[in-house]
């Protein structure tokens, strides 16, 4: 799991907005790792201060147990099938009670899944918006086929204005907290 960049730290309850971008997918499956790219290059790009990026991959679970510490607002990027053409990237807007659409569940995490995970850890899910791409092929392999690879730099930069509004605009510095699996 990477993490990068937190701002200057603030978190929920301490006068700072805490943004979380979420990427999350399995990368062995093609397109299904569009939100993990999203995350790997949204890594080297400054933040605005409290602002936080993390690939999840497939661990969802750690995801909710990161929603636990208080996020005022989550980012999901994912490979979303909604019937469109591939690369099409959809804006969900996500509510705690929202029955959402399910992601492409090869990781066995789609964010309703996670948002029934929290609660039963006893969290409440954030304001929520989900970023996602419809993939072309989710067989094995790596690498994103052409038109979701095509949609990355466009939803980095999507998910930038998202994340802004959001968090107090302050300036913006990267800092890498954490890499691993």
């Amino acid at each position: 799991m990477t993490q990068q960049g937190q701002g200057d730290g603030q978190r929920a309850g301490d006068g700072g907005s805490q943004v979380l971008i979420a990427g999350v997918g399995n990368i062995f499956l093609r397109d299904d790792g569009f939100g993990s790219e999203v995350a790997r290059r949204l890594a080297s790009r400054p933040l605005p201060d409290g602002v936080r990026v993390v690939d999840y991959g497939i661990g969802g679970i750690h995801l909710a147990y990161d929603l636990l510490t208080g996020v005022d607002q989550l980012i999901l990027v994912d490979a979303l099938a909604r019937d469109v053409a591939p690369g099409t990237v959809s804006l969900l807007q996500v509510e705690a009670d929202d029955d959402l659409p399910p992601t492409v569940d090869s990781h066995a995490m789609d964010p309703a899944t996670v948002f029934a995970s929290l609660r039963g850890l006893g969290g409440v899910p954030p304001p929520t918006v989900v970023v996602g791409c419809e993939p072309a092929d989710i067989s094995e392999g790596m690498g994103l086929s052409p038109p979701v690879a095509d949609a990355v730099d466009p939803t980095v930069e999507q998910v930038l204005l998202l994340a802004a509004e959001h968090a107090r605009e302050r300036p913006a510095h990267t800092t890498t907290v954490a890499k691993g699996t």
